[in-house]
């Protein structure tokens, strides 16, 4: 019984992680649909479509369905999207953004609302917390692209704005606008990165003790779980040691 009980368990978490992994896929399909809709199909004269197709690749998304989902914005009967941002505040006092794609603005409002309030949060106006963030591109490397002073050197050469290099490596900030051109360069001295994406960088951070960190985690993890959520960033700051214990 004991070894049934232990591949029921490892099936019941095999389940839960192909549920998650094709939720992830499926947003990626929706912001390559939408990013090829919006510009040129070809990835190379599309920087948007580009950044999607590289972000969906670096989750291991099958070719086939990210030629899937380029075909279907050519489709006539493609969905039409809303591109949708909700700021507002989570336990702690932490301020949220939460990057949506609807074709419904009412269900996702509420959705997004009745989310923050569930779990010690409160949905606010736009603009309420969208000012302690900037808007930027970041690249990512591991420590095997070089040392600090070699990415230093190609950063400056690529455009962008600021590197941060830990032991475990490289996180390389640029405009917003800059990404695309950021990224190729880079490419062409460091090799592939380990992650381009265009994100919110928080400009102010608030400490979370243990207790806060989990309360916050819940509400993420609720936000990210809905369909019409695309990305969720959050300006905590937490010491090693509650991250380790979370």
């Amino acid at each position: 019984m004991a070894g049934h009980s232990k591949w029921a368990n490892i099936q019941h978490r095999k389940g839960r992680q192909d549920a998650a992994r094709s939720k992830l896929f499926s947003k990626f399909s929706k912001e390559i649909t939408i990013a090829a809709k919006m510009g040129d199909p070809d990835p190379e004269k599309n920087p948007r479509l580009r950044l999607a197709v590289k972000v969906a690749k670096a989750q291991s998304m099958p070719n086939d369905n990210i030629d899937r989902a380029i075909k279907k914005s050519q489709a006539g009967d493609a969905e039409d999207y809303e591109e949708i941002r909700y700021e507002g505040y989570g336990p702690g006092g932490v301020a949220v953004i939460v990057e949506a794609m609807t074709d419904n603005r009412n269900r996702t409002a509420s959705n997004v609302r009745s989310t923050f309030t569930k779990h010690g949060g409160n949905l606010g106006e736009t603009g309420s917390v969208g000012f302690m963030f900037e808007r930027k591109g970041q690249v990512t490397y591991t420590a095997a692209a070089g040392d600090a002073d070699t990415v230093m050197m190609a950063a400056i050469e690529a455009g962008a704005e600021d590197v941060e290099s830990a032991e475990d490596g490289h996180v390389i900030w640029c405009a917003d606008s800059d990404l695309n051109e950021v990224s190729v360069a880079l490419e062409a001295e460091l090799g592939e990165s380990d992650e381009t994406q265009l994100v919110w960088r928080p400009t102010t951070s608030t400490e979370m003790d243990l207790e806060g960190m989990q309360k916050l985690m819940k509400l993420i993890d609720a936000l990210e779980d809905d369909d019409d959520v695309q990305r969720v960033t959050a300006n905590f700051e937490a010491s090693d040691e509650v991250m380790e214990q979370l």
